[in-house]
């Protein structure tokens, strides 16, 4: 039962083939004298759409040449009609590419080892006045500071595994195995699984972090696994589950380098990462023979899991979420471009610069070799060409508590999408309790 709690996180991006989008999209109302500024309903979007599964799967990079031979066939969305989000842009990726400034794209090895220098000293220097003080005032607040300082080990082991913490393959490789096996992550495990969520994002079957669940699955379940998967604390407990048992529906493990994760020359790299996690995971069976299972719990097993908790709120809130209904795609309808741009930008407040402006996710998304540190610029300098495709995030106050609204609507709204049809969006289960409307 616990796998169906899952879907969680991915890196470098691989190639990718664009299909070429279907100009059904398009409203009628184009060609008639009405001016409305009316949103599609869910309803009509997914009757439009209602074609047979096509499950396609990127193979190579969309060339020049007919991105601009596609460019003449996709729907334009002209200030004069309702925006749809679901039709295919009217810009290509190199257009967003173009504008943002080439410095954005330099990598600084030092500039990326001074935040794994400051984060780790704030890591031991937080466990060591803990540690020290020792008292019930100063755990709780300990907790909440260290769980979000894992995450931000996480999110530069994130940037190694992407590239875009260096261009040394070799640095980037060593860095992120310190990184993320100190929080029990195998990083070469999920590099790979992470690399397939960022080359499928938005596809509906080969996404692979927090992607939807078709109808036919959904009722497939037991009422006791339905409500397991959409009542809070449980989906935000998933991460460690994914990483041994994947997704919903799909089979494998980050450790198993047999695993269909995988293809068979990772195999040495996903056998690494596994000895090292085995080595971290046996220091810490050391350290509570050394400091008492309790000491232990309270400086790193408390933390961790808050940790675990940070990760799945990030990366759900990164997908899900939005006031207005975002698609998801199959078949022909899916491209690269299409599937990036329903992700989601969103502020943290005070923590932004703490985990590495992460929620700057956009951006992130289409181009994953962009350091964190340029990924605002780069978004600022996007914004002119994605237009409405981007959607701006709410500003948060010093700490982001207002995303626990968004987290429970999505929880209780977001349950499945429909068996059929190429562009698809979630739909509630009136009788999962508490869902009701």
């Amino acid at each position: 039962m616990a796998s169906w709690v899952l879907s969680e996180c991915g890196v470098r991006p691989l190639p990718r083939i664009y299909p070429k989008p279907r100009p059904g999209l398009a409203s009628s109302t184009a060609t008639t004298n009405i001016n409305l500024r009316i949103s599609p309903t869910r309803t009509d979007l997914v009757s439009r759409n209602c074609w047979a599964l096509r499950v396609s799967a990127p193979l190579r990079i969309q060339t020049v040449g007919e991105e601009e031979k596609e460019d003449n066939k996709k729907t334009r969305i002209s200030n004069d009609e309702y925006f749809d989000p679901g039709a295919p842009p009217p810009f290509k990726l190199s257009d967003i590419r173009a504008a943002i400034p080439k410095h954005c794209w330099v990598k600084n090895p030092w500039r990326s080892m001074s935040y794994v220098v400051r984060d780790v000293a704030i890591v031991l220097g937080l466990a060591a006045a803990a540690a020290y003080l020792n008292n019930w005032v100063v755990w709780p607040l300990y907790w909440f500071a260290q769980s979000t300082m894992f995450w931000a080990l996480f999110v530069l082991g994130h940037d190694c595994g992407h590239g875009s913490f260096s261009n040394n393959h070799k640095l980037n490789s060593v860095a992120g195995h310190i990184l993320h096996s100190s929080i029990l992550v195998p990083y070469h495990g999920w590099r790979i699984s992470h690399r397939t969520h960022h080359q499928n994002h938005g596809h509906v079957e080969n996404d692979e972090s927090w992607h939807p669940l078709s109808e036919k699955v959904y009722n497939s379940l037991d009422y006791a696994t339905k409500k397991l998967r959409f009542t809070l604390p449980f989906p935000l407990l998933a991460y460690p589950f994914y990483l041994w048992g994947r997704s919903p529906g799909k089979k494998g493990s980050h450790f198993d380098s047999n695993s269909d994760l995988f293809v068979p020359s990772e195999k040495k790299d996903v056998i690494t990462s596994t000895l090292c996690w085995t080595a971290m995971a046996a220091v810490l069976v050391g350290l509570s023979f050394v400091m008492g299972p309790i000491q232990l719990l309270k400086l790193y097993v408390i933390p961790y899991w808050g940790f675990v908790m940070w990760l799945d709120i990030v990366t759900y809130l990164h997908h899900h979420g939005h006031d207005d209904k975002l698609p998801w795609y199959r078949g022909e309808e899916w491209s690269y471009l299409r599937g990036g741009l329903t992700t989601l930008d969103r502020d943290y407040g005070w923590i932004n610069n703490i985990h590495h402006d992460i929620g700057t996710h956009v951006i992130h998304h289409l181009f994953p070799q962009i350091p964190h540190y340029h990924l605002v610029e780069a978004t600022e300098a996007a914004k002119p060409v994605l237009g409405k495709y981007y959607k701006e995030p709410k500003k948060s106050g010093p700490l982001p508590f207002y995303l626990l609204g968004y987290l429970i609507k999505s929880m209780e709204e977001d349950h499945y999408v429909s068996d059929t049809g190429n562009v698809v969006y979630y739909q509630t289960d009136p009788n999962l309790s508490g869902c009701q409307k």
